[in-house]
């Protein structure tokens, strides 16, 4: 049993010496160098030197067994996309367009002119009209709404008269909605959807102060890129900033460096109506009662000079640029006055020249729109920045 246990013993250990002179034969050269311990270098004699076999090639790396890279891949045209009218984009030239009202005697809109019946002056020479378009040219019409507190109770008033406008307006105009009051918010960016203009109608919230000149600036620098459309904003508002931003100087050339006509709708003349009714009411006391009531007499006073000095400068703001201020006595009077507006900018006509002048140096020019009828009355906006170089 002894002798059997050595003898399977010796085997064993054969096999073993056997295999690891195979595996020594066979190994790849540098891998038992690697894990063997670094040896030491000794100088090799002469017959060692003359001996010496050649060095082999370099073993090929990774990246170059891969052969060259593929091809990048080219990239995957993207899908022609509808651009609308008011999208294009328009290459900076020297031509001009002009959005012209035209009004009779009885303040009736003219729609039968030609070209042959306007005359253009720009500093006061007058320019080569290129061509006339009525009603051509897609209106981009920005709603604004006031929603501070001398506006609030009557929020639906606004509401009826604003789908009222938009169901006015021809298919291809567009509408975005804006409101101001402490802040100043988009609630409806461009769409041509009467059901998104409606959806974002809902959304508007009574606030307290009133950041107008801020929401004109906004409108002008932000809404309006440079497309080829007409340019409008319709404004429900008394006017009366709370001073806390822009100034009406910053807001007027935003809005005349955008080409953009305003018309307001102005809740003066009611609020002016209101005020004087509570004003004569306190006025009918004795001079005891006056006087107990004092601060809130000085306050309606100053509320009416206030409305005042509000309805000059929209008058100023809407002449400067071609539009027209509207001051209704009652807000049940809000949708035929929005019906006015959407009436006017569907019979404008819009005008085009190329100035004589053909300098570039950004400087504001004068325009003045003339009929061969002196009877008619035309507006426009009273000029334009040109481009500089």
């Amino acid at each position: 049993m002894v002798r059997f246990f050595v003898q399977s013993l010796q085997l064993l250990v054969g096999y073993v010496l056997l295999t690891i002179m195979i595996c020594a034969h066979l190994a790849i050269p540098g891998v038992a160098q690697n894990r063997s311990r670094k040896p030491r270098k000794s100088v090799p004699n002469q017959s060692q030197k003359a001996a010496a076999k050649p060095a082999p090639s370099p073993t090929p790396s990774v990246l170059e067994l891969l052969g060259e890279p593929p091809p990048l891949p080219r990239p995957t045209p993207s899908p022609e996309q509808d651009i609308n009218p008011g999208d294009v984009i328009s290459v900076e030239t020297t031509e001009v367009m002009l959005p012209v009202s035209v009004r009779d005697a009885n303040g009736r809109l003219v729609t039968a002119l030609t070209r042959d019946d306007f005359r253009v002056f720009e500093d006061d020479q007058q320019q080569p009209l290129r061509d006339l378009a009525l009603r051509e040219v897609p209106v981009d019409a920005v709603l604004m709404i006031d929603g501070s507190s001398s506006t609030a109770r009557n929020l639906e008033d606004f509401r009826n008269a604003a789908e009222g406008f938009a169901a006015r307006l021809a298919a291809d105009d567009r509408i975005s909605l804006i409101q101001f009051d402490d802040t100043v918010r988009l609630l409806q960016d461009w769409t041509r959807s009467r059901y998104q203009l409606r959806r974002s109608l809902i959304r508007i919230t009574p606030g307290m102060f009133t950041r107008f000149y801020d929401a004109l600036v906004l409108a002008a620098k932000e809404q309006y890129g440079s497309s080829s459309s007409r340019r409008a904003v319709i404004v429900f508002t008394d006017g009366i900033d709370s001073g806390r931003g822009a100034s009406l100087e910053s807001a007027a050339r935003a809005l005349l460096e955008a080409q953009v006509t305003v018309y307001v709708v102005s809740n003066t003349a009611i609020s002016r109506a209101a005020k004087l009714a509570d004003l004569d009411s306190l006025m009918q006391g004795d001079q005891s009662t006056q006087r107990f009531n004092k601060l809130q007499i000085d306050d309606l006073r100053l509320g009416l000079q206030a409305l005042d000095q509000s309805e000059q400068i929209l008058e100023k703001l809407t002449a400067a640029t071609g539009g027209r201020l509207y001051k209704p006595g009652s807000f049940d009077a809000l949708e035929s006055t929005y019906a006015e507006v959407a009436e006017e900018l569907r019979h404008q006509y819009a005008l085009y020249y190329t100035p004589l002048n053909k300098k570039r140096g950004g400087d504001f020019r004068r325009v003045r729109v003339e009929t061969t009828n002196p009877a008619h009355q035309t507006r426009t906006r009273r000029g334009y920045f040109a481009p500089r170089s």
